[in-house]
């Protein structure tokens, strides 16, 4: 899934080098996971299992930033 990679990667530039070890290997197990449950997790469409809620709202966290600066490059490249 596009979406999914793209958020995962933008994850791993933005976010992943600066968690602690044990967060890494939660994000480890979490890639584990089924792709079309971590989409689910990720748009919010249904809750993770508690061993993964955080880094799922890091994730959430670092993908809703990168499409605000998105936008905002957009804003300002049309005006």
């Amino acid at each position: 899934m596009l979406e999914l990679d793209t958020w995962l990667t933008r994850f791993l530039d933005v976010r992943y080098a600066d968690l602690p070890i044990e967060q890494q290997a939660v994000f480890a197990r979490l890639l584990n996971q089924d792709d079309m449950a971590l989409f689910d997790w990720i748009t919010g469409e249904c809750a993770p299992p508690a061993e993964f809620f955080g880094m799922v709202e890091e994730i959430k966290t670092t993908r809703y930033k990168g499409k605000q600066e998105h936008d905002q490059a957009n804003r300002f490249a049309s005006g």
